[in-house]
């Protein structure tokens, strides 16, 4: 409790601070029209929302280190190192111009990314406050204005980001303390994992193989999730026909002491990615005109993670909506991408960069990418190969266990004969070589994703 009542003395101060140094030491407004996106940035959100406690001379510059004043906010983030100790021992830029990967590695973008404020909490208490702080978020249009910036190589010259992408004014809300079920779709299934306990000091991660009872085929468009807090992240999987696990049983990945549960690891071997969220709540519309096609009689694989850092236990819940579509308003099904390498060999004390290539003989439309290894995993990139994007990175994650969840909006379309590529790197830090295998010791190099065909 005393932390807590620390933490809240502090933002107060804080807060005052901003207010008092507001508009002293501050230049009037530039009216100028700007000629970059860039410039778009410090213009139309930094100076509204950051530039009153981020000035020379202010409590909060000095605390973070950090002035954004037109000056010298584009010198002040490139390349520079954030103050706070457990960004940098995390190995965490203030901004880097590496394109998507910089977006891994941004402690700006963890600072300012409001939706993501579950894990930015959970697993980086260190890391300070969602900014700007004492007042509302960034819109959603202004973070996603960043995001596709820094992905852009964030230059300090040109536009390299469409202005209309600000038109959206919505923001982030978190979800209410106390857990809200989903109501049952109107048309649709839903599914219905716990409640469940979490040890104190545990992260528990669990597995229930459920069926839907549809007598028919189904075409769903759209998927809502709502999970008790505390999730650390939660995916649909499902299973070559005649390998499903046991229905109901529910199986732990780990025992109550961490042991891996080699029967569980046994069960996941051939489980095939359909969807997956990081997000407490989430409302997730497939593309215009294609829905995920689930055949009579089918189930899903619900696997749930939660952390639990307390000293007492807490509740898991999840609730799926599986939201249905006439049929005659699908004109693509999605399909499932799964390509994994198994000549996978990593020798001891070492590190080392596997590759691996998967050509296409039909037109796919690629709309969303994942990865998938185990813990020695260090970095994995996915890229297009071949055509007029050749050699395009499209993805990126420095998490092998909750790796980035990637939606592309137009979709990557890849004509016959072109496809992806994937590079990963490893880290065997054991004494051990190392090999493709199902155990956590073991090591994958897998590309998960969802398509559609003309």
């Amino acid at each position: 409790m005393q932390k807590y009542i620390f933490l809240v003395f502090t933002c107060t101060l804080l807060i005052i601070a901003c207010q008092k140094d507001d508009n002293s030491g501050l230049n009037p407004p530039n009216t100028e029209e700007p000629t970059s996106s860039w410039e778009l940035i410090q213009r139309q959100i930094f100076e509204p929302n950051c530039v009153a406690c981020h000035t020379a001379g202010t409590t909060f510059a000095n605390q973070s280190g950090l002035v954004l004043t037109e000056d010298v906010a584009y010198e002040n983030l490139v390349d520079k190192l954030p103050k706070n100790p457990a960004a940098v021992a995390d190995g965490l830029m203030l901004l880097e111009q590496n394109g998507l990967p910089s977006l891994y590695t941004s402690f700006l973008w963890e600072k300012i990314n409001a939706p993501n404020q579950d894990h930015f909490y959970q697993d980086h208490p260190e890391y300070g406050e969602i900014m700007p702080l004492g007042t509302p978020p960034l819109t959603n249009g202004e973070l996603e204005y960043i995001r596709q910036w820094i992905v852009a190589g964030a230059p300090k010259e040109s536009f390299v980001v469409d202005e209309a992408v600000l038109e959206d004014d919505t923001r982030f809300e978190p979800p209410a303390e106390d857990f809200v079920p989903l109501a049952i779709p109107v048309s649709g299934v839903q599914l219905h994992l716990g409640p469940f306990q979490v040890a104190p000091n545990y992260e528990r991660e669990l597995f229930q193989y459920q069926k839907l009872n549809n007598t028919e085929d189904l075409y769903v468009n759209n998927i809502e999730i709502a999970m008790r807090k505390g999730s650390h992240h939660f995916i649909l999987y499902d299973y070559p026909s005649g390998d499903e696990p046991i229905e109901g049983e529910i199986r732990d990945l780990r025992d109550e002491n961490g042991n891996d549960n080699f029967e569980t690891l046994f069960s996941m071997r051939n489980q095939i990615f359909v969807f997956g969220t990081q997000f407490r709540n989430t409302n997730y519309t497939y593309p215009e005109g294609v829905a995920l096609k689930i055949p009579a009689g089918q189930g899903f694989d619900l696997n749930s993670h939660y952390v639990n850092y307390g000293d007492s236990p807490v509740t898991g819940e999840v609730y799926v909506n599986l939201n249905t579509v006439d049929p005659s308003k699908v004109e693509h099904e999605a399909e499932e991408l799964f390509l994994s390498k198994t000549s996978i060999f990593l020798p001891a004390n070492q590190e080392t960069t596997l590759k691996s290539e998967f050509t296409f003989s039909d037109k796919r439309h690629v709309f969303l990418l994942t990865s998938h290894a185990h813990r020695l995993m260090k970095e994995f990139r996915i890229f297009i190969k071949g055509g007029a994007r050749d050699g395009e990175l499209v993805y990126f994650t420095n998490d092998w266990e909750h790796p980035a969840l990637i939606n592309f909006e137009p979709a990557i379309t890849l004509n016959p004969g072109e496809g992806l590529r994937a590079e990963a790197v490893y880290d065997n830090y054991t004494d051990q070589n190392v090999s493709f295998g199902l155990k956590s010791t073991d090591e994958m190099m897998i590309i998960f994703g969802a398509y559609y065909k003309d």
